[in-house]
């Protein structure tokens, strides 16, 4: 047995299992107790079998605990109680190698202005570390008189520590050097081979954690950075206020896989969601920010809202198909009040009445997003915000936290939205998330926030006195259908008719014109009816024409710039230079080109005529 050589075990668990080995394999002798064999057994020459199992203890209890540490601080303190009178370990410093450089990352044992604080040495440096950083082996100095012979130039900067032994060991992962551990010691040693293993694998252990804690910085930084994208939503339009909270969950991130976003839309509107990914990790994490991005992306793009969450269940399927998420989205009209409302298998939304009654709004629902690829199926519901009420979205965390089920939550969460005014709409959050964050049934401050899931508030009040609803005096609606080609006629003398008494005739002409383009690129360039919805709103002087063209073809139409003998291609490139807004909208099935004319005085000259 002695003239074996036993390598060390590469890291804790995999010595823990021959050890567990050996244990399995031994028989009782007659001398006395069965025992565990050591490193100090197998080389007989370091000392004696007592020895052997008090290395086998400072392994076990020290280095399996320093393995499991959170923070490279704990770690050093836990690696501390490797200290026996015979290996008597006084400090430590733990240095990282980033730019060429070597910086102090940690200490333990060292005085103030010691090497565990502004310690910064280029790499070139004839410094023991420095050389283990650039070489990736360990170095041991068992006496001053080896430092100072081995490294003249820099040993004088231990020399008046009280310290006469040295061992620096590289901290690998991956492969890769990214620090070195400096174990200082108040005694001359000779470094046997059973403490130089139980040094390089505390060194091994010390790395995991090193890594472990530069993983953590960086999904903490991730999460701050996604929680404060989420501080960035536009301000709601006149007529609507918002206020939104959120606390993630106690896993260490600043945001979990919950998030809530205000959207901008066009002519006015907009729209407003709240969402929670499945998970509470750093994934879940990055997977919301995506999916948030994407939501943001498809509502910018004119998509409804059963279109917005369709195909955000699809993107979220290219992702990861092993997650899914909950959704609800709500395109709001400030001027009517109207929500329409699609929801992915995210909890209702809670309706506070102007006198305090709140009651849960069933909306219909579809499956969460990424679920069940190619069955989005996502009906929208309408719902009538009436000044004074106060719509709440939440996730689920906000309702179950703190123990709390799904019943004693919804009755926690009505009994604080109920009472008091609801003019200061943002103290009102902090009431709601108040109540939550109280102690849960089992008596406990914060326990929401520690350990359940993440929570996301959001409040959407429909405001008194600031906007009149806007009425609509005239519409029509008719269809063009592909075997009809004197449908087009028709549909110029309708929409003649319901401009007989606009100001200016020339700007008549316009629409007349841009509405047969958009008709005729739907009869020309697709194999569907085309639907024409022309709608006059506002007083007459100052009213404003909506003319919308849908078609179930696919397909978006693109602006081109057609040369002097081409016969088609001008349709857009007439609706930038005579409409005073336009654009293409995609609907769940097909699209939406329409435009807008504001009416305007015989005098104003400032509107371009039809030549």
């Amino acid at each position: 047995m002695g003239g074996e050589r036993h390598e060390p075990p590469t890291d804790a668990f995999e010595a823990e299992l021959r050890q567990i080995e050996a244990l399995n394999r031994m028989e009782a002798s007659g001398s006395g107790p069965a025992r565990l064999p050591g490193p100090d057994d197998v080389a007989r020459a370091d000392g004696t079998p007592e020895e052997g199992r008090r290395r086998d203890s400072l392994l076990l209890s020290a280095g399996h605990a320093v393995a499991e540490a959170d923070t490279l601080d704990e770690a050093l303190r836990l690696a501390a109680g490797l200290y026996a009178p015979d290996f008597p370990l006084d400090g430590q410093c733990v240095f990282g190698v980033a730019d060429g450089n070597l910086t102090a990352l940690g200490q333990y044992g060292f005085r103030p202005g010691g090497p565990g604080r502004g310690f910064r040495m280029p790499m070139t440096t004839g410094y023991p570390a420095a050389e283990v950083a650039r070489t990736g082996r360990a170095v041991f100095l068992g006496s001053t008189d080896e430092y100072r012979r081995r490294f003249p130039a820099t040993w004088h900067l231990s020399s008046r520590k009280s310290r006469e032994a040295w061992a620096f060991l590289p901290l690998v992962t991956a492969g890769r050097v990214v620090g070195v551990w400096l174990a200082a010691f108040r005694s001359p040693l000779t470094f046997t081979a059973g403490e130089r293993s139980l040094l390089t694998v505390t060194g091994r252990m010390i790395a995991q954690v090193l890594e472990r804690a530069r993983a953590t910085r960086a999904e903490l930084e991730l999460s701050r950075g996604l929680r404060r994208s989420m501080h960035t939503a536009g301000a709601a339009p006149t007529g609507l206020s918002v206020a939104t909270r959120y606390v993630p969950t106690g896993g260490g991130l600043m945001v979990g896989g919950d998030w809530y976003d205000s959207i901008d839309l066009p002519n006015g509107r907009m729209a407003v969601v709240i969402g929670d990914v499945q998970g509470h990790d750093v994934h879940a994490a990055g997977l919301m920010a995506q999916l948030r991005t994407a939501v943001h992306a498809y509502a910018a793009e004119g998509h409804g809202p059963d279109a917005v969450l369709a195909r955000a269940s699809r993107f979220l399927t290219t992702l990861d198909e092993d997650r899914f998420a909950t959704c609800l989205y709500i395109e709001a009209d400030p001027s009517t009040g109207n929500l329409h409302i699609a929801r992915a298998g995210h909890p209702h939304p809670v309706l506070r009445m102007p006198d305090g009654t709140c009651v849960l709004k069933h909306v219909s629902g579809g499956l969460p997003l990424g679920l069940m690829p190619g069955e989005e199926d996502y009906p929208v519901d309408t719902v009538r915000l009436h000044e004074g009420e106060i719509l709440m979205l939440c996730t689920d965390g906000f309702i179950e936290n703190g123990g709390h089920d799904m019943y004693t939550g919804w009755v926690r969460v009505r009994d604080a939205f109920a009472p008091g005014p609801v003019d200061d709409l943002e103290a009102m959050a902090d009431r709601l998330m108040a109540a939550v964050l109280s102690p849960g049934p089992g008596g406990r401050e914060g326990a929401a926030a520690r350990d359940g899931d993440d929570i996301a508030l959001l409040l959407l009040r429909r405001d008194a006195g600031h906007v009149r609803a806007e009425v609509s005096q005239r519409r029509l609606m008719l269809t063009v259908g592909q075997d009809q080609g004197e449908g087009l006629a028709e549909a110029r003398a309708e929409l003649k008719a319901l401009l007989h008494d606009w100001a200016r005739p020339d700007q008549v002409d316009t629409a007349v014109l841009l509405a047969t383009e958009l008709l005729g690129n739907v009869l020309v360039h697709t194999d569907q009816d085309g639907a024409l919805n022309a709608t006059v709103t506002g007083e007459t002087g100052t009213r404003r024409l909506l003319v919308e063209v849908m078609d179930r073809g696919d397909e978006l139409p693109h602006q081109r710039t057609p040369g002097e003998l081409a016969s088609s291609g001008r349709g857009l490139l007439l609706l930038d230079i005579l409409a005073h807004q336009w654009g293409v909208r995609p609907e769940p099935e097909g699209k939406t080109a329409w435009f807008a004319l504001m009416e305007a005085a015989p005098a104003d000259t400032g509107d371009t005529a039809l030549a």
